[in-house]
């Protein structure tokens, strides 16, 4: 570390002119901006610094890491509550539309940065991160999808864009296979991966061949089926004229359903329509499966003894699961996943300034290093290729050799009716209540009214 913050109390006075602006702001919509030298202003009266994410491993090892800035700052206590992941969104933004929220610091989803941009809800970091975070550090994918709005194209920096957040944690989606049962080279295509989760499925019974995100709750089967859209090179937009209907159901698109729904779902267990993380996660350490995609912050379980039936140690674990990127098809392109740190707009003025201090700490590369130990997955350029990242977890060069081909979702503020519509019509196809073309068509029709009702 750079050595123990020291809190200077004659700075209490000059609060007001140099932390944020009023705690709440006006109702007009917007963000409240953060003064570049707000942490100068640090409170040394006993405080708990609250996140609010959702309940998985990634939570509680932020709660850990807390009790390292805690030795930076001893009157500071870090706590992560955490709701359901189908809660998340509502459990932040039922807080942002009241004015009020009892967290300091909300875990947004990336494409979420704009639904609390617009209705004035988080801290525009724009001169703070200027002046106090090295941003060249980071890919600038991280930066944009992290924190920058509005985002001409998803998933480029802007160096005139605002910013409303920086990277907490990076995530992807891993191939996990049984290379005991299927060879240690990974298949080198999609659908050669495909091709192998049926041949391993036929010469194994009573094991599937591919277990996936399959729910129509959360962004589940939305982001499977745009893992398939783009690995067969569709879009899901054209961003420019802002049209979904014609582009995400083309040709491609539709190719991407089909195979989604009649070569792998055939292949997953039966009654996994509704299967999310933890399910994937069970079926993988449980033996049932030949291949399975997790998001790589997810997957810290699959080598616990405790809770695989593949091995009594982690070392025998690893001698029947590999790790990869997911294969190419018609692009290399694969999911970013990950989320954001941000400053609710309606706390007051020191919980703002230090949680300031907080994303300054943790933008280091020792805390970074920390947190890629404790199970976290940083976005530091530097961070991703040391041996503190590299050497924790068999996959987490996954992420690193992954981070090039990354591509995310639409980064609108009506991002969270767009989700609902996406995963409702993809599970609809996957569960069979809707044909895939139908499915498709329907998907692409709802969400263009969304975004012609919404306007530019």
């Amino acid at each position: 570390m750079k050595g123990r913050l020291q809190v200077a109390a004659a700075l209490a006075a000059a609060a007001a002119a140099l932390t944020l602006a009023a705690c709440g702001g006006d109702d007009e919509g917007g963000a409240s901006t953060a003064a570049t030298d707000a942490t100068s202003n640090l409170s040394s009266e006993p405080m708990t610094l609250t996140f609010l994410w959702f309940e998985w491993p990634p939570a509680q090892a932020l709660e850990e890491l807390g009790k390292e800035y805690t030795k930076e700052r001893p009157n500071v206590t870090v706590k992560v509550n955490t709701v359901p992941n189908a809660q998340w969104h509502d459990a932040i933004f039922t807080q942002f539309a009241a004015r009020k929220t009892n967290f300091d610091m909300p875990i947004l989803d990336s494409q979420n940065i704009g639904e609390a941009v617009e209705n004035g809800s988080i801290v525009d970091m724009t001169d703070f991160v200027k002046e106090n975070i090295d941003t060249s550090v980071y890919d600038p994918y991280f930066l944009a999808a992290y924190g920058q709005y509005p985002q001409a194209q998803t998933g480029e920096a802007n160096p005139d864009a605002k910013t409303y957040g920086l990277p907490l944690l990076g995530d992807t989606w891993s191939m996990i296979w049984r290379k005991d049962l299927m060879g240690d080279e990974p298949p080198a295509t999609w659908e050669e991966m495909i091709a192998a989760a049926k041949k391993c499925q036929d010469e194994n019974p009573g094991m599937s061949g591919l277990a996936f995100h399959q729910a129509g709750s959360s962004d589940a089967a939305a982001v499977t089926y745009n893992v398939m859209n783009a690995l067969y090179g569709g879009e899901l937009w054209d961003a420019e004229n802002r049209k979904i209907e014609g582009v995400i159901n083309n040709e491609a698109g539709k190719k991407a359903m089909d195979v989604l729904v009649n070569q792998m779902v055939p292949l997953a267990p039966k009654g996994s329509s509704n299967w999310f993380i933890d399910e994937v996660n069970a079926a993988i350490s449980q033996g049932k499966v030949c291949v399975g995609f997790q998001w790589i912050a997810a997957m810290g379980g699959l080598l616990d003894p405790k809770s695989s039936e593949l091995g009594k140690t982690r070392e025998a674990i690893l001698e029947k699961l590999a790790f990869a990127p997911l294969p190419p098809q018609e692009t290399d392109k694969v999911p970013l996943g990950g989320m954001g740190l941000h400053i609710s707009r309606y706390i007051p003025e020191e919980k703002q300034a230090e949680a300031l201090n907080f994303i300054k700490w943790f933008q280091t590369p020792e805390a970074q290093k920390k947190w890629a130990q404790l199970g976290g997955v940083p976005a530091r350029n530097d961070v991703l290729q040391s041996p503190e990242f590299l050497e924790t977890q068999p996959y987490n060069q996954v992420f690193t050799d992954s981070v090039p081909r990354l591509k995310d979702f639409w980064n609108l503020p009506e991002y969270a009716k767009l989700l609902n519509v996406h995963s409702t019509q993809v599970n609809a196809a996957i569960s069979g209540t809707q044909e895939p073309d139908a499915a498709l068509d329907k998907l692409a029709a709802e969400e263009q009214a969304i975004l012609d009702e919404s306007g530019e």
